[in-house]
């Protein structure tokens, strides 16, 4: 039970930064677009659920699937550094978001947008590079002697995840009702913004990997 204790603040603390639910859910808010609330709940329900297995799966199995595809750590923050700075770029550079967006008169594809529930709205909008990174770390930590000690550890961990996921779901839920109040330019001018980080923490995960690498190469 200790090591449960130890492992669930860890857990939601370190992903908490990284998944940031509000400025995801403004992300998520400017990629879906004008919904009414029951779609932003059921795709909030799926994104949640899809994140938690995502993250958990990563915890068990993340170190394995990395060895045999033969993957380093630093390859996977270079490529998915790119992939978030892409994206960051993408809602940067696009339209008018507050006019095409958010006030759309006519609604969204349901399907079209259930087909994108874990890509890209659960990876990398929600759980990114950052969090594979992190995930990866937690693993290690939780190696335990005993088996016992490392099931703890590991249910300390998936408690962590369910209770960051909770969060992700609210948020992602919520969202418009969140920017309900708001003026559409303002909204506008936080999503550009928040483009703007997301461009540059994916720049920040690619430099990290390649400085990793050239580090690896100059060793060898």
């Amino acid at each position: 039970m200790p090591l449960v204790l130890k492992f669930l603040p860890l857990t939601f603390s370190a992903l908490l930064p990284v998944l940031n639910p509000i400025g995801s859910a403004l992300v998520f808010l400017g990629l879906v677009g004008s919904a009414p609330s029951e779609v932003f709940r059921a795709l909030a329900r799926k994104i949640a659920l899809s994140t938690a297995l995502f993250l958990f799966t990563i915890d068990l199995a993340g170190t394995a699937i990395l060895a045999f595809f033969g993957i380093s750590l630093p390859v996977v923050q270079f490529a998915g550094g790119f992939v978030l700075a892409a994206m960051g770029w993408s809602l940067l550079n696009q339209e008018d978001v507050a006019k095409k967006g958010l006030v759309s008169p006519s609604p969204p594809d349901t399907g079209s947008l259930e087909e994108r529930v874990f890509y890209p709205f659960t990876f990398p909008v929600t759980a990114g590079p950052g969090c594979l990174v992190v995930m990866l770390t937690l693993s290690a930590h939780a190696s335990q002697p005993s088996f016992i000690e490392q099931v703890w550890a590991q249910a300390g961990i998936l408690c962590g995840i369910v209770l960051i996921s909770v969060i992700v779901y609210v948020s992602y839920a919520y969202a418009e009702k969140f920017t309900s109040k708001v003026s559409q330019q303002t909204i506008h001018g936080v999503l550009r913004v928040i483009a703007f980080i997301l461009l540059c923490i994916g720049v920040q995960i690619a430099w990290n990997g390649l400085n990793a690498l050239l580090r690896g190469t100059g060793k060898s």
